[in-house]
């Protein structure tokens, strides 16, 4: 059910919507309607922008994860929207209840527990509601944990893949590893304090113990910590010490180069093999090049030695 958290009176005149900082009260020009997707901050209150603030202020409702957690930003910057909450367990009665008003000319502000909503996070659905309805969605960019956490680890930057959180449990935790073993880039992964102990070092055990890694916990609070070291290294060192306290995120080195190219190599042959069993060598090497984008010359004669080799088995 979807509750309203604020008293000031419905219907009316609205007053003019203002936000408060640095001591000082601005007034939050009007917006236009539909939702809006705004980051908030994912620990010093400071962070937040000043576009965020106005957009907070002038919307006519807030859309909170946790509305304990939006009231104690809303009110440390005097702004009095309404809240609404809307979570993970909100089911499509609530969105169509929420779209029925962005449709009615509402001006509506998306935001999360901390950082860029839709992040690790269930506002998705709502996006895509609005815009199946032909309802505008405008984000409000800002903080966002992912960014901050690669940005502060050390490590390359220029490609990276986010997973998200793990599986929780081991077994299929060092399957979803393995997945990722190869990609290209680097990695950053969310995971629970009293977790981590167990997936660093499943991490280390699948990913290799020498792959450089961050572990970035309560970042832009005051005891902001950034531990950066092997993965076999934190694996150890969070062994000893236990669970860490706070939020964490952990950022992983990319695959080493030789790695990408043998699975590159196993992921060919494999393809190429299974278009042998039913196309002559011409045919599965045409077949091949067409789906991966390599150069013809190249799987023909890998086709001819996988062929070669086959031929070679059988004789044996």
């Amino acid at each position: 059910m979807t509750q309203r958290l604020d008293k000031r009176p419905e219907g009316g005149p609205r007053a003019p919507a203002t936000f408060t900082a640095f001591g000082l009260a601005a007034e939050a020009e009007p917006l236009a309607p539909g939702l809006y997707v705004v980051a908030t901050p994912i620990g010093n209150l400071r962070d937040v922008s000043f576009r965020a603030l106005a957009t907070l202020a002038a919307a006519d409702a807030v859309l909170a994860e946790d509305t304990r957690v939006t009231r104690t930003l809303l009110m440390h910057y005097g702004i009095t929207t309404p809240l609404l909450s809307y979570h993970e367990h909100s089911n499509d009665a609530v969105r169509e209840r929420m779209v029925m008003r962005l449709k009615g000319g509402e001006t509506l502000a998306l935001v999360s527990d901390a950082g860029t909503p839709l992040v690790s996070d269930p506002g998705f659905k709502l996006v895509q509601a609005a815009i199946a309805a032909g309802i505008p969605v405008t984000p409000i960019p800002g903080p966002s944990a992912v960014m901050t956490a690669i940005v502060a680890a050390g490590l390359p930057t220029d490609r990276f893949f986010f997973e998200g959180f793990l599986p929780q449990k081991s077994g299929a935790r060092r399957n979803r590893l393995e997945a990722l073993a190869t990609i290209p880039g680097t990695l950053v992964v969310f995971e629970s304090p009293h977790r981590l102990p167990e997936m660093l070092a499943d991490a280390a055990e699948t990913l290799g113990p020498e792959r450089p890694a961050a572990v970035a916990r309560e970042l832009t609070k005051l005891y902001e910590t950034i531990r950066r070291d092997s993965l076999g290294g934190l694996a150890e060192t969070f062994a000893q010490e236990g669970p860490p306290k706070g939020e964490v995120v952990v950022v992983i080195g990319a695959a080493p180069e030789d790695a990408v190219a043998r699975e590159a190599d196993t992921g060919l042959d494999a393809r190429i093999e299974a278009a042998l069993a039913r196309h002559s060598i011409k045919d599965a090497a045409a077949l091949v090049a067409d789906e991966t984008g390599q150069p013809k010359r190249v799987v023909y004669a890998r086709a001819l030695a996988l062929a070669r080799r086959g031929d070679d088995d059988t004789s044996a």
